[in-house]
């Protein structure tokens, strides 16, 4: 019965506290700008996995290290 009326409290609280209606706009180039983070979070986690493989490959490879 306490875990009922706790469960019952955190809703109410929730519904206090979060608006009904939200009188929001967004505007065109919102959209655009969410999209070209996305992408660069994406390129950016590419490039740092691909520079994280070749030090961990280079760790493990046998010969000459010096590159020209």
């Amino acid at each position: 019965m306490k875990k009922n009326l706790y469960f019952l409290g955190i809703i109410v609280l929730i519904n206090a506290i979060v608006p009904q209606y939200a009188f929001a706009y967004l505007d065109p180039g919102t959209g655009s700008m969410i999209l070209q983070m996305l992408i660069a979070g994406c390129v950016g986690v590419g490039c740092t996995f691909n520079i994280w493989k070749d030090k961990v490959i280079g760790l493990f490879k046998k010969g000459n290290n010096d590159k020209q």
